[in-house]
């Protein structure tokens, strides 16, 4: 009994140390902030790329044999190499390249570590709007032309807000895998969460503290945002029913 108290008021002091003294936990709170920085920009970024290179692959995939648009072929194949090359190879890699590599001489390793996400995060989300847009029926784009309403229009008002409902859970997963993500960016140098944990544990001689403590901040921020992820799910179940 006395070497687990022993034992429990090592760690304590281990603990102390770690996030206490000189207002260390101040120093998480920073990393954390840029952590929730990087992951909302680049998931903006990655977004908007991710919806457009949708967009692209989608048009192309529902054109008649017979009308097919040499411009958006050329797109499509773009964009084909593009998903092909950032989800075929590690995410560890494409940031060193990023940091070390295209944007070398950056001293704004946040901004950098944003791209890298951001162009990352863009693949996958292309692979499942589109998957999303592919799910509505077809009918739903000819009813839409039928109407006056042009391409994007038609995608606009009728297609995408039909096929949010089925990517919601997708995405909400692609937004928690991007903000643990954050984590590899430490490795070019940006101050986020990890990047602090592991300063300060080599101020200290001491990882297990630092380590812990910021893994189970990823895991309360996860939490939450699952939380939110699955109030939006049942409020559009619910909207669905009436």
């Amino acid at each position: 009994m006395n070497e687990f108290m022993q034992w429990l008021v090592k760690l304590g002091s281990r603990f102390h140390t770690a996030f206490i003294e000189g207002d260390r936990w101040k120093l998480y709170l920073q990393g954390l902030g840029i952590t929730l920085e990087m992951t909302v920009f680049a998931l903006i970024f990655g977004t908007i790329l991710g919806v457009v290179v949708a967009v692209v692959r989608t048009a192309h995939d529902q054109q008649r044999p017979r009308q097919r648009n040499i411009l958006l072929g050329i797109l499509n194949a773009l964009c084909k190499i593009y998903t092909t090359v950032i989800r075929g190879t590690p995410m560890m890699v494409q940031i060193l390249i990023w940091g070390f590599v295209i944007f070398a001489s950056s001293r704004n390793k946040v901004l950098v570590g944003i791209i890298g996400l951001g162009i990352n995060s863009g693949a996958y989300v292309a692979e499942i709007v589109r998957g999303g847009l592919m799910s509505v029926d077809v009918g739903q784009t000819e009813a839409g032309r039928s109407l006056g309403l042009g391409y994007l229009d038609t995608m606009r008002f009728i297609v995408i807000p039909q096929a949010f409902k089925n990517i919601l859970p997708s995405l909400g997963n692609e937004f928690i895998t991007l903000f643990k993500d954050t984590s590899l960016v430490n490795t070019i140098g940006a101050a986020e969460l990890t990047y602090r944990a592991m300063r300060i544990g080599g101020a200290n001689y001491d990882y297990m503290a630092p380590l812990i403590g910021s893994a189970v901040m990823y895991l309360l921020i996860v939490i939450v945002f699952t939380w939110v992820q699955g109030k939006l799910e049942r409020r559009l179940r619910e909207s669905d029913r009436r």
